[in-house]
């Protein structure tokens, strides 16, 4: 574990102190030395490394819109796209009620890892080490950006995209949550009856389920 390697892509940063690996990978259900401290660096770390990133490729951007597109690409639902790609969960120590019950794929518990490997990199080699492990992350999202998209949300995106056309707006509705009341996840449906789009989305809250089915309705309505 000195080398922070995992399936299908690697940070690229080789731990002198490999011991911050193993507490970043380590879930509170399994030791009392777990990885809930580092994950309060690596937010910090990251949001640091994204708005420079940001302030860098979109030089004529307002703080308004920089803080918008920060705030899409720091999110639980883009760090457990990252994790998942990154084969986190086959990594996390996690205790046996968490094992039987899926904890390696809930997406808050590898959010959270991912967050705390970021810390461990930026406590082991320093803010470079960090800033160049997170762009190694997310270099796709940033350059590729749509900044229309990327700067509003997924809801605000879709409504004005509507309302443009003289549409009727979207109604949500939540169809099922699944989980115990602490690791719960939302299915919201989007619904554009003048379209006749009913789109589904899944999240750990309410809003980011929204924000899902948003995007997948926007998709669907602007290809129609």
């Amino acid at each position: 574990m000195a080398d922070f390697e995992v399936p299908g892509a690697s940070l690229g940063h080789a731990f002198r102190r490999p011991e911050l690996l193993r507490q970043a990978l380590t879930h509170r259900s399994f030791a009392a030395d777990h990885n809930e401290r580092l994950e309060f660096i690596g937010d910090g770390v990251l949001n640091c490394a994204i708005a420079l990133m940001l302030f860098e490729r979109f030089p004529q951007m307002p703080e308004g819109d920089l803080s918008r597109m920060r705030a899409g690409l720091v999110n639980r639902d883009t760090l457990y796209r990252h994790a998942m790609a990154l084969g986190l969960g086959a990594a996390i120590r996690l205790g046996e009620g968490e094992v039987k019950s899926g904890g390696a794929a809930r997406p808050s518990i590898l959010a959270d890892a991912l967050e705390a490997v970021l810390g461990a990199i930026f406590l082991d080699g320093g803010y470079a080490a960090a800033h160049a492990a997170i762009e190694r992350l997310y270099a796709a999202d940033v350059s590729g950006a749509d900044t229309d998209a990327i700067a509003k949300d997924p809801k605000t995106l879709l409504q004005e995209w509507l309302q443009g056309r003289r549409l009727s707006v979207p109604e949500y509705a939540i169809v099922a949550v699944h989980g115990e009341a602490h690791v719960q996840t939302f299915e919201v449906v989007c619904r554009i009856a003048t379209l006749d789009i009913a789109a589904t989305g899944t999240g750990a809250s309410r809003r980011a389920a929204e924000q899902a089915a948003a995007a997948l309705a926007y998709e669907q309505a602007t290809r129609a």
